[in-house]
């Protein structure tokens, strides 16, 4: 798999956990973190660094809005400590990126 297609699913694991931990989503994504997803999605299909992207918090391009980038941070910052429990191999994945 390719790492812009891992990165893309360890993004929408923690938004989707993230959603239904928070937002109490069922099944399915709110409008707002559907919005997220998608945008998520679109910047890392669009990194100007491709398959050899670092992680986005040491890039020195940051490419997400400001609003958008507070978002992420609270997610990631919510799901990604939980993940150890969750999905631990991709949990070490992440860390080690």
């Amino acid at each position: 798999m390719r790492k812009i297609e891992r990165e893309k699913e360890t993004v929408r694991w923690m938004i989707e956990f993230y959603c239904r931990k928070k937002h109490k989503k069922r099944s399915g994504l709110c409008d707002e973190c559907d919005e997220l997803l998608k945008y998520a999605w679109n910047r890392l299909e669009h990194c100007p660094y491709g398959e050899k992207k670092k992680s986005c918090k040491r890039c020195r391009v940051p490419c997400y809005a400001p609003e958008k980038r507070k978002a992420i941070k609270r997610v990631m910052g919510y799901s990604a400590p939980r993940m150890i429990y969750y999905k631990p191999l991709e949990w070490m994945n992440h860390l080690l990126k």
